[in-house]
């Protein structure tokens, strides 16, 4: 198994020992742009679709409904919240357990690149979340995608809403990365890819495709 910190993965499991089995439902009130996301793959059939910090495996399933015959593979730090995913997709999903920002694909799920990749609200959990997508960017298959949505910089938000709202992210250790679409830029640059941004309604959410 690939490096995982235990710090990270502690405090994540303590997060999600309980959560895990509302997740799904408290979720969808305000994790926005998923579905959008998961419109977008545009995956054929035996493409390899890896989900970074998968969680419950929501998306997973989705994915599995909107692109039928494609190959599904997950990651996540949390073994709690595995349990959850490994109930809800059944033996024809690879899941692993790992660190987002260093882990092994062979190792961990036994492919080495993927068609696309997916990190759905999750770079805001991940202390280092840059890290995490550069490796990520890194595992992209010829022609690959890499798919990424997360709270944006929330600045057409009502002031008293938005407070609210990042006080109840701030409890989950969650916190919007403002400087993502920057970061995005600098990364696929490097890494000479096309990247493709948008900015959701009132900053809600941000979407970056990372295309190589």
């Amino acid at each position: 198994m690939a490096s995982i910190s235990p710090s990270h993965a502690a405090l994540m499991d303590d997060v999600y020992r309980g959560q895990r089995h509302i997740y799904n439902l408290t979720r969808k009130y305000y994790l926005f742009g998923r579905d959008r996301l998961i419109t977008g793959l545009q995956a054929r059939p035996d493409m390899r679709v890896l989900e970074i910090a998968c969680g419950t495996g929501r998306n997973l399933a989705k994915v599995r409904k909107a692109w039928p015959g494609v190959r599904l593979f997950g990651l996540d730090i949390s073994a709690e919240m595995l349990k959850s995913a490994r109930a809800a997709l059944g033996p024809d999903v690879r899941l692993g357990q790992g660190d987002a920002c260093s882990f092994d694909p062979q190792a961990v799920v036994g492919e080495a690149a993927f068609e696309r990749i997916v990190l759905s609200y999750s770079l805001s959990m991940i202390p280092d979340w840059e890290g995490a997508l550069g490796h990520a960017a890194g595992l992209l298959a010829d022609g690959g995608a890499l798919h990424i949505v997360d709270f944006g910089d929330l600045a057409g938000v009502p002031r008293p809403l938005r407070m609210l709202l990042l006080a109840w992210l701030a409890r989950f250790h969650v916190e919007p990365r403002v400087t993502l679409p920057a970061a995005a830029a600098r990364i696929a640059h490097a890494r000479g890819l096309r990247l493709d941004s948008r900015r959701g309604p009132l900053g809600y959410y941000q979407h970056h495709v990372l295309c190589a």
